[in-house]
């Protein structure tokens, strides 16, 4: 009982930070989860499924406001899907036991730790230059489809194998990819392209024996009302500060795992 009412308390506060700077849970959530003493094929599958289930109604959301673009999350899903799902494949084959790849997930936890903290300590600048970006390259118009196809595989592999990218990160490649895109649509597209990523990645990890359901329901039942409350205090607070700290801290538990 009293773990279960700290996963309760902890799923809480990473759903207030959420709601507060709109950073993904994955990068939260997770380096959490190692800190309490979960292995890390543990942390990292249940925190897909989680991931999976917090961002849903943000879809809905979306859809509702027509901020969606489904062109694209079609292309990133071309990518990411058929990717998670061989990463998953290459997982239970060529391996015996998740102790033989916590070194990979670790790994691929920190350099996408770094680079998420990279995106949010940039963000200002990135949404600043979406938003007077000229017409992008010539070469980007013949070719975008495929980079953005590319781009999905990207996102499918790290995703899988670390819980982190699908929301600032992948944010970050459709600012990069669609400079005509609203911000409140990349915002939209990239949610939605999110959450099947983070399910079918979650459901493999299922497959494989990492989700700890229990762990999972608690989170879940502190995270959902908080990510709500943290959603309506975050133009009372100093999104600037907070992001700038947020990122400091991810860019040094990504050094941890991606060199240590």
């Amino acid at each position: 009982m009293t773990d279960f009412l700290l996963y309760i308390i902890t799923g809480a506060g990473v759903g207030f930070a959420v709601g507060l700077t709109g950073v993904g849970g994955g990068s939260l959530m997770t380096p959490m989860l190692l800190l309490f003493g979960f292995p890390t094929h543990i942390a990292i599958g249940t925190d897909l499924i989680y991931a999976a289930a917090t961002k849903a109604s943000g879809v809905v959301a979306h859809h509702r406001q027509l901020t969606v673009d489904w062109t694209i999350v079609g292309r990133l899903a071309m990518g990411s899907l058929p990717a998670s799902l061989l990463t998953i494949l290459i997982l239970s084959r060529i391996f015996q036991d998740p102790a033989e790849y916590r070194g990979i997930l670790l790994s691929t936890l920190g350099v996408m730790l770094i680079l998420t903290s990279i995106v949010l300590l940039m963000r200002r600048r990135l949404q600043q230059w979406h938003a007077r970006a000229a017409a992008p390259s010539p070469w980007l118009d013949r070719n975008r489809p495929g980079v953005t196809v590319a781009a999905g595989v990207f996102l499918g592999v790290c995703v899988t194998l670390s819980s982190v990218g699908a929301g600032a990160f992948g944010a970050a490649i459709l600012f990069l990819l669609y400079p005509a895109l609203s911000s409140v649509r990349v915002v939209g597209t990239d949610l939605a392209h999110a959450v099947p990523l983070t399910l079918i990645a979650g459901l493999g990890h299922w497959h494989l024996g990492h989700i700890d359901w229990m762990l999972l329901g608690s989170l879940l039942i502190g995270s959902i009302p908080a990510i709500h409350f943290g959603s309506r205090l975050a133009n009372q607070v100093p999104e600037r500060l907070l992001q700038s700290g947020l990122a400091s801290l991810l860019l040094l538990i990504g050094v941890k795992y991606a060199f240590f």
